[in-house]
């Protein structure tokens, strides 16, 4: 089956040139010529990989990046642009996109990064398959009771690791300490105890880049908490 491709480009030139040669290599390429219909052409899930140009009509292509990462969208990205700006590109990189490919290039240059991102996509972890789950840069193996950070093996307590089964398993749901305590813990009654939050607070340290601006494992207010798999920090435009 071929790989699917979307461009989002605005020269009708230019992109009429790169689906011509991206077909010809073996590609299967949609094109859309501004950042809302790309936009909603890619939140549809059905590509590979995304061209995404910078100056778009309608929504720019940081704009696009930032909906599709927020959205929790993991599609590789390579931005198309012709600002060859240090601030332009290390913005690019930061809301989500993979690669950057500053005008003019060259097109043997494009089809290689393609090439790249498309075999490192194929390669990377599903966030669930079977017992593996990946946040992140976090891999937990429920089977095994492993857990990679990084490619690196983190220890956790016996404790650590089941209450991390939990927020696995319970994705997106608000927990309170009172339900943790009972099906972590096995605590009929609900003693006055500050355990749930001391065993956070460990999780946090070893699997959160920050743990002070945790992305994963939040508190949810007056609740409890609730585990993220996608990282639900904003990034500002």
């Amino acid at each position: 089956m071929k790989q699917r491709l979307l461009l989002i480009e605005d020269e009708a030139t230019l992109s009429l040139l790169l689906c011509e040669r991206l077909e010809r290599e073996g590609y299967s390429v949609m094109a859309c010529k501004d950042g809302i219909q790309g936009l909603a052409q890619a939140m549809s899930g059905t590509f590979d990989l995304l061209l995404l140009d910078v100056r778009l009509p309608g929504r720019n292509g940081f704009e696009v990046c930032h909906e599709l990462r927020r959205h929790c969208l993991n599609v590789p990205v390579l931005m198309l642009t012709a600002r060859g700006d240090i601030k332009d590109r290390v913005k690019g990189l930061k809301i989500g996109a993979d690669d950057y490919l500053v005008k003019p290039f060259d097109v043997t240059e494009l089809l290689a990064r393609i090439e790249a991102l498309l075999r490192r996509a194929s390669n990377s972890p599903p966030q669930l398959n079977g017992s593996l789950i990946s946040f992140g840069t976090v891999v937990v193996d429920l089977q095994k009771e492993e857990v990679l950070r990084d490619g690196l093996p983190i220890a956790l307590t016996a404790k650590e690791f089941e209450l991390l089964r939990y927020f696995v398993s319970h994705p997106e749901e608000r927990i309170s300490r009172q339900a943790l305590l009972k099906d972590v813990w096995g605590y009929q009654a609900m003693p006055n105890t500050r355990t749930v939050d001391f065993h956070v607070a460990q999780l946090r340290q070893k699997l959160e880049t920050n743990p002070k601006v945790p992305r994963h494992i939040l508190t949810a207010h007056r609740a409890g908490y609730r585990f993220v798999p996608c990282a639900s920090s904003e990034l500002a435009l």
